[in-house]
């Protein structure tokens, strides 16, 4: 096997602008490490780069078969940009999304592109993908108000720390989205081609949030651990604590609209 020279971050390193590193994404977007991060957007179509949003433009839009919408802010880590506003800027780009519709996404995508019709659909059937036109729209709509989105962000080095990316996330939770932290080191072969070895840094777990509908007049009463209040029995200690970490679960999974781990 031929030896690899690991290429460095700074302006004498590697030598590749963010313009390349969006450009290498939306040719290769196979090369995203999808699978380890969220299964269900494994296998997306790569739309556009710079798609424009009020936010601003979006660096990579790709959008799943099933509709799910994938975001993908590329950054050179030496650029001093390169931390929590990076994060900051995608959630961004996400939360305008959630007031889109299909129809809105597909007018902008194809203003990006200079091609008429529903391109959206157009390019993931040009992909392969058997898609019904309405069950697609109605999903991406769908998951788009609802902020369902798998958001990216794919840089040359990664220096910031994942705890403080961890607090800055819970803190900025609500929608339904996937994070990732992928990181793409470039090595230099010995005929001078560069390879690029994406890997995950950092994901997020996403809770589900189940709401259930109650008919008027009727109520949900939290079962007490088989013990009935009304016979004036006293809360036993370890009753009182079983209590409260279920409420402290309960209300943990209502809040928080994602988990972080590394």
């Amino acid at each position: 096997m031929s030896p690899v020279r690991p290429l460095g971050l700074g302006i004498d390193g590697h030598g590749l602008s963010e313009a390349a590193i969006q450009e290498f994404v939306h040719r290769h977007p196979s090369c995203l490490p999808i699978a380890e991060i969220d299964p269900l957007f494994v296998g997306p179509v790569s739309i556009c780069r710079e798609l424009n949003t009020p936010a601003g433009p979006i660096d990579n839009l790709l959008i799943t078969a099933t509709g799910l919408p994938v975001l993908v802010e590329c950054k050179l880590w030496r650029n001093p940009e390169g931390r929590r506003e990076v994060i900051g800027q995608i959630l961004d780009y996400s939360k305008e999304l959630t007031k889109w519709s299909a129809s809105d996404l597909q007018r902008e995508a194809s203003r990006r592109l200079g091609r008429k019709g529903n391109v959206l659909l157009d390019m993931v059937r040009e992909a392969g993908h058997d898609v019904d036109e309405i069950a697609f729209n109605d999903a991406l709509t769908f998951n788009l108000r609802r902020g369902r989105f798998l958001l990216l962000i794919v840089g040359d080095g990664i220096r910031e720390g994942v705890e403080s990316i961890a607090e800055y996330l819970q803190a900025h939770a609500g929608l339904h989205f996937t994070f990732g932290l992928v990181e793409m080191p470039i090595y230099l072969m010995e005929d001078g081609s560069k390879i690029i070895v994406p890997r995950v840094l950092a994901r997020t777990l996403t809770i589900s949030r189940n709401v259930i509908s109650v008919p008027d007049g009727m109520i949900i009463a939290e079962p007490d651990d088989g013990e009935d209040e009304s016979q004036g029995s006293a809360d036993s200690p370890e009753k009182l604590a079983a209590r409260a970490r279920r409420r402290e679960r309960d209300c943990q999974e209502f809040c928080a609209g994602g988990r972080f781990i590394s």
